[in-house]
């Protein structure tokens, strides 16, 4: 089935170009009158209307976070910033995937085009672009100054290779400049699909240790989320838990499923240099649910009290319902948010009726 609702990124142009001209279709207009739940929830000990927003990725500035707010997105993470600019990857950054059944963990050769079907996959494939400080800092202090009663701010950042400082400082020293900004929330992503599958940070105990460790002696009293690629098993991801026990605060949890993206003719859908991208969507949602259900079952075993943040393939009520039944404290959507702007209102009223 064909979607008939404008995406609020606009996958035919540039990121430069969503950044100064979106968002866009129902996105950028107003949104009818929301009826917030009388009952809100505790999130980190806040208050929030509905523990359900946007993660990292199509929130590029304060433009698309002011719409989010006011289309009901009540956990808005403003897009991954640097301690430095890094330019995006060339078109083409966001393609539809088609893989036949659900995507596996195992970088499988998916269909790739411009045919953005429902239920909707995609591929994404931006190397984590950002502008300098300079520019972003000002902008997420706008961001975070509009987050009404019961919405809050996400500040998700990274860290560079090759700064002059080692990649554990240049992570502290991100979180130090998104801290400034005053969001009330950070998140590291360590969990990068442009990395490639192999080599995702989140992999690398000792060096995640490291990351977090600086991170909180940064910004020592602010909560820290890190985001976390999928974990086939318990036993792999429990050394980890045990080891940021007391350090990290949550864990936001997919990213994506790396896969190639090929055109009909086989070739590589976002050029020879880029054979693989991230995929998200439907075809991640089992990944996504898993991870919640695994993060949630360690989290009784080791008798640990981090937040769950789930991610992956939801666009509808009932997906966010099942998300919160696996253990999730918070659900995000970006998949589905970016086609259908009217989500968080749905679930509202989902759960109103």
């Amino acid at each position: 089935m064909q979607t008939n609702l404008t995406p609020f990124y606009n996958p035919a142009l540039s990121y430069e170009e969503n950044y100064q001209y979106g968002p866009f279709g129902d996105f950028s207009r107003a949104a009818p009158s929301i009826e917030h739940n009388k009952q809100t929830e505790n999130f980190l000990n806040l208050q929030v209307n509905l523990p359900f927003g946007i993660p990292a990725g199509p929130l590029l500035n304060a433009n698309f976070i002011k719409a989010a707010f006011n289309h009901g997105f009540d956990l808005c993470v403003y897009k991954t910033v640097r301690t430095r600019a890094q330019a995006s990857h060339p078109l083409p950054n966001v393609l539809s995937v088609h893989p036949t059944g659900r995507l596996s963990a195992h970088t499988d050769t998916v269909l790739a085009d411009t045919n953005y079907t429902a239920p909707l996959s995609i591929t994404n494939s931006f190397g984590v672009p950002s502008f300098n400080p300079n520019i972003w800092q000002p902008d997420m202090a706008e961001a975070v100054n509009a987050a009404q009663k019961g919405q809050y701010i996400i500040g998700s950042f990274q860290g560079t290779c090759g700064n002059e400082s080692s990649i554990e400082k240049d992570y502290a020293c991100a979180a130090r400049l998104v801290d400034e900004t005053a969001a009330p929330i950070l998140e590291a992503n360590l969990s990068c699909p442009n990395e490639g599958v192999n080599k995702l940070l989140c992999f690398d105990f000792d060096k995640v240790e490291r990351i977090a460790k600086e991170i909180k002696n940064a910004v020592p009293d602010k909560p820290l989320f890190l985001k976390l690629a999928y974990f086939a098993d318990d036993d792999v991801i429990l050394p980890l838990l045990n080891r940021l026990d007391g350090t990290v605060d949550g864990y936001s949890t997919i990213n994506t499923l790396s896969a190639r993206p090929v055109t009909a003719n086989g070739e590589p859908a976002l050029g020879l240099d880029r054979p693989t991208g991230g995929v998200c969507g439907e075809a991640i949602r089992w990944a996504g649910l898993e991870m919640v259900e695994r993060l949630a079952r360690l989290r009784i075993r080791l008798n640990n009290h981090f937040v769950i943040i789930g991610v992956g393939g939801v666009s509808s009520a009932a997906h966010y319902q099942a998300y919160r039944l696996a253990g999730a404290d918070a659900v995000m959507s970006a998949t589905g948010a970016m086609w259908n702007p009217q989500l968080a209102l749905q679930i509202k009223s989902s759960l109103n009726g």
